[in-house]
């Protein structure tokens, strides 16, 4: 066995003990261990930004680029938001030990499902660890193991510390919190091979990291790996409103998961539509990419480049939309299912049946009738924080809040009953 396998293995072994003690413990004890935790990361703000002094002398040293090391820098608002994001989480309602679906059986036992945590969560992310996803295992009653990227390794060893610092100052063990203090590559495979300690695997960064971690791990993953979100403007749409709606799926923040990448249109309206919705994307400074008869349709006003068939399969995170005119919701529904990375999808309709029967056929973690693309989130959606977005079945789909941090199981409220 390798330094590095042993360490996993000892880091494994004190999860998987911390988070049976997590468990037990009430929702109050919790929220105080959240409350110490937002504290310590607040007193001990100097020491955090000191040791992200030295992880932005390396940055600069090695030549990483001035935007990476700006998202590196842990300025004291920084630092209060991370405190602050804390507190969000202790406010929301603690899911861990709900009782439902209580079921009498002819026998008199009765029988129902109780909400647990689901244990372990390993957390692999880039950069700086996001504490809300450490505040978020913490609530729900699970251990969290982190693995950080080697840029941040100073920033994340002071975080991780002072967080764990928080959950001994309030009674529960500070092994609840743990983070992977080296920069070997090997600790990231070794933990995805953690299978007897390691219940989840959650990886937050690029598709490099995300495809890796899908390759290699032995334990479930929750995940997405594309956001290839379409807008469909229906032949009953609102055409005004299909304006705002796609502008806003696209234009609203153009780097993240739920931006529209394609936009569907019909091909009834698609003369009334897009010229007007192509000229205000292109003075938007957004590249537009398109069918043939989208670019007849757009004319010289708003060039419109060819599109390949690529671009319908690719995530662009950038202000780049692919168009496409379709002759009816069957083809656009069968586009969508040829295309889609199953994140989110939205119709734009005043036709209710047309609506209702896009939101049965469309099987994406989120199916949206007139609303942008951009609300599926876990904040927007009412969950508080979230940990991500999952376009998986299995198991949880959809914006990642604590609920999706626990799991059901059934339970039996028995008077001697025996099976005959």
């Amino acid at each position: 066995m390798t330094d590095t396998q042993a360490m996993m293995e000892q880091i494994g072994q004190r999860a998987r003990v911390a988070a049976r003690t997590l468990a037990a413990s009430d929702g109050k004890a919790r929220n105080r261990a959240l409350e110490c935790m937002a504290e310590r990361l607040w007193l001990d703000r100097e020491a955090i930004q000191a040791a992200n002094a030295l992880d932005l002398a390396a940055a600069e040293a090695n030549g990483l680029s001035p935007a990476m090391v700006d998202r590196l820098r842990l300025s004291e608002s920084g630092i209060r938001a991370m405190a602050d994001g804390i507190r969000e989480v202790m406010a929301l309602p603690d899911p861990v030990g709900e009782i439902t679906e209580m079921k009498p059986r002819p026998n008199g036992m009765m029988v129902g499902r109780m909400r647990v945590p689901l244990g372990v969560i390993g957390i692999i992310y880039e950069s700086r660890p996001n504490v809300t996803a450490a505040a978020l295992c913490v609530k729900s009653g699970n251990a969290v193991i982190l693995r950080g990227g080697s840029e941040a390794i100073h920033s994340n060893r002071a975080i991780a510390e002072r967080l764990a610092l928080g959950l001994s100052a309030a009674g529960l063990p500070a092994e609840a919190v743990q983070f992977i203090d080296t920069t070997d590559r090997a600790a990231v495979g070794a933990l995805l091979k953690s299978d007897r300690y390691v219940d989840i695997i959650i990886p937050r960064g690029g598709k490099g990291l995300i495809r890796r971690v899908m390759e290699e791990s032995v334990i479930p993953v929750i995940k997405h790996l594309d956001g290839i979100c379409h807008t469909y403007v229906d032949r009953h749409a609102d055409l005004e409103m299909a304006a705002e709606l796609t502008f806003n799926g696209k234009m609203q923040r153009t780097g993240v998961c739920n931006a529209t990448e394609t936009l569907l249109v019909h091909q009834a309206v698609a003369e009334a539509f897009l010229p007007g919705i192509c000229r205000r994307l292109h003075a938007a400074g957004c590249e537009l990419r398109g069918c043939d008869r989208t670019r007849a349709l757009a004319g010289e006003a708003a060039p419109v480049m060819a599109a390949t068939p690529e671009d319908y399969d690719t995530e662009h995170l950038a202000a780049i939309l692919s168009i496409r005119v379709v002759a009816s919701l069957d083809e656009a529904l069968a586009h969508i299912d040829a295309h889609s990375s199953r994140h989110t999808e939205t119709i734009v309709t005043r036709d209710h049946p047309r609506a209702m029967r896009f939101l049965r056929e469309v099987d994406s973690s989120a199916v949206m009738i007139n609303a942008s693309t951009r609300f599926n989130d876990g904040f927007q959606f009412g969950l508080g924080a979230e940990m991500g977005i999952s376009t998986d079945k299995l198991h949880v789909r959809g914006p990642v809040g604590l609920e999706g941090l626990t799991c059901l199981k059934y339970i039996v409220f028995g008077d001697g009953q025996l099976r005959q």
